[in-house]
């Protein structure tokens, strides 16, 4: 028979969509190619480097115009020192020619004019009508002559500006001043000029951006202001910013105080330095640095390109800004422009929202064009799909399509017909299997239920007499265990055992019976518990063949006296709990099983009345949590001590305690020990109960 040629069903599809995919993808590569991102984030960058400018041009603007309109006034006020009541009207024609000073007053030294008294300091201010009003201050109430700023000024003999402040006649307005000293003709300072420019200029409209077309290349008119340049470049800058969100522009001086800043912040009692601390970078801090240090430029990464980073000023962290500074010439101020990141990726992210669009256009192409081939391909599919929903229902003879191709569907259809027949033959396989699980679990129910029953379960066990409390609990790691507990009275004296085989499951749980009916048939002819342990040891170590082992506690209590002898075969050692919670004294003994003819040591103790021997395996102690953190001793022992200081030392009490205690402490973790707990309370022979 011809072999006939395999047409592959990938290839066919895979050929359609790769066809489709590069159509589309490669228009979308044209757009990314042609979108030059690098260079349009440049020109964003660019553009508010020219905000900046146009912002720190208006400042050194307003700053020269107020230093210049005190400069060009000195030489008049030192000609007419001899006439004093002339002052108030420099100083009111200072503060007309002038619209960005607020106020203005020259502060004379003490006494400098007798008959005018301690103080004399002509000023005017324009008021909120814009008229100028005229006053002679200063009084012991208003004495500026005590003022830091003018004894500075008069000591310092130079010009300056002052530190941000408020007049001592508004305290709304901030205000900041040009100083420069009045010398007389002996070149002696008598006065200091001071002309105020508000900061509210600053923060209402320029740094607001609401003034920057008005106040670009500006002079003054009488007390209009207008523009001697032509707008129109200037026009053309601001629309090309309206869609753009506002950016954050602010002023601060040589320590860091906010000159200006947008309405809404108490500028002059606000420092850049302090509110940097709300970041959780330094960056901001390195930033104001360069700042009040006079440097120019922007925060950059290693390549010398502006980089963003989280700033205070911006509500949301996760909105970073760009940031570019430039100190402002005559003052110690620094001028900064806050740009958030996504502002000025804005058209990156157009970009890419495009992108998104156009593939989104050629994968829905992608879809029509596919969906045809694939619904064609598929058919049989579709056929196979039904036919494995019925084998889901257990149906495994159910018919499969007829596949003319020769190609991957038909393997498929030549694979699942082989499944069917795998399927048929594991579904028997499983049944025998589940048949004999499910014999194996009820089995290991009744040997749990056996074990059980071999140990005491009736507590109290002995409710007619009142000289001994006791109370025992096994919760095996498994359906079936390897830990023991027994006890019994012969001739007024308790008997009673603990013991941990080696190992867990069924062949611990047959160690553990054959040691229990050991403990029993052995304590029946002899009442000396190392002489029970030491034919334990030897009985268990005949035919061992797995080298199984128990640790044991074998323990004999005359109910008459309270003399308990005692042999220990590596177990842990009990807690006594009386008059204080402390261990039993024990030597060292190897487990039982492990060799032959040892010779156990026994020791013997008094028990005083009211003592709760409490014994109990390691699955106690050594119990985990879901870190893998043990219970310890040190748990049992400070529980122990909790109970009995609360009264709460029945034997019962303690072992419920424990159990709680333990499953409180492995928080739902997988027991991984056999945990057992045997109390033993002994009351002496005056019947003292709980």
């Amino acid at each position: 028979m011809k072999k006939r040629k395999l047409r592959p069903f990938a290839r066919r599809l895979t050929r359609s969509i790769m066809w489709t995919l590069l159509i589309v993808m490669g228009l979308a590569s044209y757009f990314i190619y042609s979108a030059t991102k690098d260079l349009i984030k440049e020109e964003e960058l660019d553009l508010y480097r020219g905000y900046l400018k146009i912002t720190h041009a208006e400042v050194n603007k307003v700053v020269s115009n107020v230093r210049t309109g005190v400069v060009n006034h000195v030489s008049e006020i030192e000609d007419n020192l001899d006439q004093p009541d002339r002052l108030s009207d420099i100083m009111s024609e200072i503060v007309t020619l002038n619209p960005y000073i607020r106020s203005c007053g020259v502060s004379f030294v003490d006494n400098y004019y007798p008959q005018k008294g301690h103080w004399f300091c002509p000023y005017a201010v324009r008021t909120d009508s814009g008229q100028v009003e005229k006053k002679i201050i200063g009084s012991a109430d208003h004495d500026y002559l005590k003022a830091k700023w003018f004894t500075e000024a008069v000591k310092a003999d130079s010009s300056y500006w002052s530190k941000p402040f408020f007049d001592a006649t508004d305290s709304v307005t901030p205000l900041v001043s040009y100083m420069m000293p009045i010398h007389d003709k002996r070149g002696q300072t008598v006065a200091i000029l001071g002309a105020d420019l508000s900061l509210n200029w600053f923060s209402d409209k320029l740094i607001k951006n609401e003034a920057i077309e008005d106040s670009l290349d500006l002079d003054v008119k009488g007390n209009k202001i207008v523009s001697t340049n032509s707008s129109e470049k200037v026009n053309t800058f601001l629309e090309d910013r309206k869609w753009r969100f506002i950016t954050l522009n602010f002023i601060i001086d040589a320590d860091g105080t906010f000159v200006a800043y947008p309405v809404g912040r108490n500028t002059i009692e606000d420092n850049y330095f302090e509110r940097a601390k709300e970041t959780t970078d330094t960056i901001d801090d390195h930033v104001g640095h360069m700042m009040v240090d006079g440097k120019k430029g922007f925060y950059s990464n290693e390549d010398g390109d502006p980089e963003t980073f989280s700033f205070f000023g911006i509500e949301y962290e996760w909105l970073q800004v760009y940031m570019f500074y430039e100190p402002v010439e005559e003052t110690n101020w620094s001028v900064a422009l806050a740009v958030p990141g996504l502002m000025v990726d804005g058209f990156s992210f157009l970009m890419a929202l495009g992108l998104i669009l156009l593939i989104g256009l050629g994968m829905f192409v992608v879809r029509i064009v596919g969906w045809f081939v694939i619904r064609r391909a598929t058919k049989p599919l579709k056929q196979l799909a039904l036919s494995a929903k019925e084998v889901a229902r257990g149906n495994f003879n159910a018919p499969l399509p007829e596949i003319k191709r020769y190609d991957e569907i038909h393997l498929l259809r030549d694979s699942f017909e082989d499944m069917q027949h795998s399927l048929t033959k594991y579904i028997d396989e499983l049944k025998s299997t589940t048949a004999s699980k499910a014999a194996i679990e009820n089995e290991l129910r009744v040997a749990h239920d056996i074990q059980m029953d071999m140990l005491p379960k009736t507590f109290p066990p002995y409710p007619e007499r009142d000289d001994i409390d006791i109370y025992g609990k096994l919760t095996p790691a498994k359906d079936v265990g390897g830990d023991l507990f027994d006890f019994y009275i012969r001739d007024e004296k308790l008997f009673f055992c603990v013991g941990d085989v080696s190992g867990k499951g069924v062949p611990a749980s047959l160690v553990m019976a054959v040691t229990r009916s050991l403990f029993r048939n052995i304590s029946t002819h002899t009442a000396e518990p190392s002489h029970i342990v030491y034919t334990l040891n030897n009985s268990l170590l005949n035919g061992n063949d797995t080298n199984m082992f128990v640790t044991c506690f074998v323990g004999v209590l005359n109910l008459t006296d309270g003399i308990m002898q005692y042999c220990n075969a590596g177990h842990n050692i009990p807690l006594l709990i009386g008059q204080g919670v402390g261990t039993l004294p024990c030597d060292p003994n190897v487990p039982l099983g492990v060799v032959a003819d040892w010779e156990f040591t026994e020791q013997k103790i008094d028990v005083a009345s009211g003592t709760t021997i409490f014994l109990y395996t390691d699955g106690l102690n050594e119990a985990e949590n879901t870190k893998h953190d043990q219970f310890d001793i040190d748990r049992v022992i400070q529980l122990s001590e909790k109970l009995l200081a609360e009264g709460k030392n029945s034997s019962e009490a303690i072992i419920s305690k424990m159990i709680e205690a333990v499953h409180n402490f492995v928080a739902g973790a997988e027991q991984s020990d056999d945990m057992t707990m045997l109390a033993i309370r002994y009351l002496g022979n005056k019947g003292e109960k709980e």
